[in-house]
This record gives C-alpha cells, structure tokens and sequence, in this order.
C-alpha cells in the first residue's frame, strides 16, 4: 500500500486539519485542497443510495475560498467553538498516484454558554494527491451517520 512515511504524512494532514478547523483558522482550510477538488458533507444513507444529495457540496478551491468568506463575513450565526477527535486513518488503495484513505471522526460542539454536545459523527472517504507543497485533498467526503443534524452546518467537519 503506502510505506510507513507517507502513512505518517497522512496522518499529520489528517492532524494538521482537525487543528486548523478547530482553531478557527479558516484561511487555512482551503490550502489542505487541491486548486480542483470535491468536498461534501453528505448524509450516510444519500451516500450509500448512491443519491447526490449533500448537505454542503463545494467543487472548488475557489468555492471553499467563498465559504470562509461567509463564514467570516457574513454569516450571521450563533458562535461556537468545535473540536474533532479523528480515528487512525486507513489507506484502502493507492491508484495512479492518488490514495484512497478514510477515517472515523466525531465532531463536538460547546456554544459559549452551554455544555459540550456530540455535533456530527461519521467518516472521511478521502483522496489524496501529492503535491509540490505535500499532501492535499482531492476529494474530502464527510459522510455522516445521523439523518438528524442541527439547522445550520457553519464550520467545515
């Protein structure tokens, strides 16, 4: 599959991003993506069906520039801090210089004056490409297993 250093760099990407969203750094997010990628945040059972709808698709570099934009500027949303806890991600293929990885995640959200709540749970099926400036997402899909979320998805997963 991958030797032990490339599963090591993509660990720290996997790392590397939940600490980027995390920490708000969200001129940051879209540097982890290739100028044309895919991220989507889907339910599990319009995955598994096969059915195209997201709940977020962005196509882009350019789109998830313009979702920072909202995000920043004019998006008006009640703050909240949120914090990932990613699994070891798993290297299911590498074909024609693209890998294959996923991983389990959990996403959880504490607002400013409430308790923490479990936000989002699910999996990352990625695709992975090197690039001059290292490892970068081709494609990013956040299937999540709940049908049930909160009204709005602000923040990336």
């Amino acid at each position: 599959m991958v030797d032990i250093q490339t599963w090591f760099d993509i660990q720290q990407l996997y790392a590397d991003y939940a600490s980027a969203v995390d920490s708000g750094h969200w001129d940051v997010w879209p540097e982890f993506f290739t100028e044309q990628c895919v991220y989507k945040l889907q339910p599990r059972e319009n995955f598994e069906r096969g059915f195209p709808l997201a709940t977020l698709s962005l196509t882009s570099k350019g789109m998830l520039k313009d979702r920072v934009y909202g995000i920043t500027d004019t998006l008006y949303h009640d703050p909240y801090y949120q914090r990932h806890v990613v699994g070891s991600p798993t290297v299911r293929k590498v074909e024609a210089g693209r890998i294959y990885s996923e991983a389990n995640y959990a996403v959880f959200r504490t607002k400013y004056d409430k308790e923490s709540t479990v936000f989002n749970v699910g999996r990352y099926l990625d695709i992975i490409v090197q690039t001059p400036e290292g490892l970068k997402f081709a494609e990013r899909l956040c299937i999540y297993d709940s049908e049930m979320i909160p009204n709005s998805v602000i923040y990336p997963i």
